[in-house]
């Protein structure tokens, strides 16, 4: 089994439950309708991955999120994580009326930073990407759709959220494809607070 890292302890997720289409500019550059409700799809424990690799068969792109690990019930901890998505794929997918998991649930499609704790608010939580040195992403609380609060509830209105599972909380407007040599580095705030701070170098 796949697992992330929080406060030096080995965690497993059973699952993480991803929202879709959570940012309005992101669904704009997309060319996508603002849903009205949220969309929800879930990724496998072997989906976790701890590097970024570009694939030169598929078009992966990368998408920067606030990620967040529930114990009882609750947030207990953030990371920058990375949605990784076959961008052509799923477009053909969504056309035939398919669910997604072949463009968003394959191996390697969620990395993440570690984890660490945080106070539990989560309305000050915002996350930058830089990709060689250069912000590309920027978002967070204040311009989500659904906010985490309620994606929590939604979630548990329908499945068991198991202690160690993570949501990912959505991505902000400028997505795109990975690129081999690429430096990326990942970082969540709280306010202006740093929370953490990831760095990969696509392979």
């Amino acid at each position: 089994m796949k697992t992330v890292t929080f406060a030096n302890k080995t965690i497993i997720p059973t699952k993480i439950v991803c929202i879709g289409l959570n940012y309005v500019d992101h669904i704009k550059e997309l060319n996508n309708q603002v849903p009205t409700q949220q969309v929800l799809f879930m990724k496998p424990n072997s989906a976790i991955g701890d590097e970024l690799v570009a694939d030169p068969k598929d078009v992966i792109h990368y998408e920067g999120e606030v990620s967040l690990l529930v114990e009882g019930g609750r947030y207990t901890a953030v990371a920058f994580g990375l949605d990784l998505t076959k961008r052509d794929l799923q477009s053909s997918l969504r056309k035939q009326g398919h669910p997604w998991e072949r463009a968003k649930g394959f191996d390697g499609a969620a990395v993440f930073s570690k984890f660490v704790e945080f106070d539990g608010d989560v309305t000050g939580l915002r996350l930058e990407l830089h990709i060689n040195d250069t912000l590309v992403q920027s978002g967070g609380y204040e311009l989500m759709i659904n906010k985490p609060e309620d994606i929590l509830t939604e979630v548990q209105s329908f499945t068991t959220l198991n202690d160690g599972d993570i949501i990912m909380t959505g991505t902000p407007q400028g997505v795109g494809p990975m690129v081999a040599g690429d430096r990326y580095v990942g970082k969540v705030f709280s306010g202006d607070e740093l929370l953490v701070e990831a760095e990969w170098v696509v392979r």
